[in-house]
């Protein structure tokens, strides 16, 4: 989960238990929304004082209750039984539905959010001097952070020569990206991020500078095939896509070949470990916790 969201979450909400449970096929959190609503609107009945909200949401036609889903959680008492869940957007939409000044911090953080995307669209410059600032906060070093930020405008790069060679959808760019992806590390990017142990963490964001560069050499090799080429259509662009995650393929085995050892590993950028306590989801980085 975004680590600054659940940060300031958990600061307002002053360390309270919401239980959460991590969809790994839809890789998406799922978070309890009696929890919420109880801290949220200091209820005695948090379940009763929900109903009563979600039966008001629906006479709105909120889509909100619609996005809500069922899940067995664990209760207090040990056992386990079906309450209701949304994802984080839907956490956000119901917290905007109550009025408390325990939701106030949030709203003003919404609001703020958005102003920034609004500065954003006249100064986009605005955007990419967040994103420096992000990575040296999170403890990137700097020429890492330039080459990441580098490999981003190079991504944009190739997705405008997918668009131009008919491929429109973010499904069908997953599909290319991950047939990049298998060709040279032998997974999905799926697959490769649980293999680092990740969830809602950018996969590229916590590669090693080898593991970057086979992935830029994939998608520059990729981008620059399918512009001489121009295949069309998703069929004809995933081969030329196998054709650039292979160029990355045969650079990575020669290096393991001379260095005798994979370089592809499960250590990811800031040392991100999951662990499971009394229902919760956590993450620690190194022996910090920051959820």
């Amino acid at each position: 989960m975004d680590e600054n969201k659940m940060q300031l979450i958990n600061k307002i909400f002053n360390n309270e238990t919401i239980r959460t449970i991590w969809d790994k096929e839809q890789e998406r959190y799922y978070i309890s929304i009696v929890d919420i609503v109880s801290i949220i609107s200091e209820s005695q009945d948090g379940r009763k004082y929900w109903n009563k909200l979600k039966q008001r949401l629906k006479e709105e036609g909120n889509e909100t209750v619609t996005n809500c889903h069922q899940l067995k959680l664990k209760a207090k008492d040990g056992k386990y039984r079906m309450t209701d869940v949304c994802d984080i957007e839907g956490m956000f939409r119901i917290i905007e539905s109550i009025p408390s000044k325990n939701a106030e911090p949030i709203k003003q953080w919404l609001a703020h959010l958005g102003k920034e995307r609004i500065d954003e669209t006249f100064d986009p410059g605005i955007a990419l001097q967040r994103a420096i600032d992000l990575y040296r906060a999170k403890g990137y070093a700097e020429e890492w952070s330039a080459k990441r930020i580098k490999s981003l405008q190079e991504r944009k790069k190739l997705t405008d020569v997918w668009k131009e060679n008919g491929i429109e959808s973010n499904i069908e760019y997953a599909i290319l990206t991950n047939e990049i992806y298998k060709e040279w590390s032998g997974m999905t990017a799926k697959e490769y991020k649980q293999y680092k142990g990740l969830r809602k963490e950018n996969l590229r964001d916590n590669m090693d500078n080898i593991e970057l560069i086979l992935t830029d050499l994939s998608e520059e090799a990729t981008k620059r095939l399918a512009a001489k080429q121009k295949p069309n259509g998703l069929s004809a662009n995933i081969k030329v896509a196998k054709m650039g995650g292979h160029a990355a393929k045969v650079a990575r085995d020669d290096i393991e070949k001379n260095l005798g050892e994979s370089v592809v590993t499960k250590e990811n950028k800031l040392n991100y470990k999951y662990i499971e306590e009394n229902g919760t989801k956590r993450k620690l980085k190194g022996k910090k916790l920051l959820l």
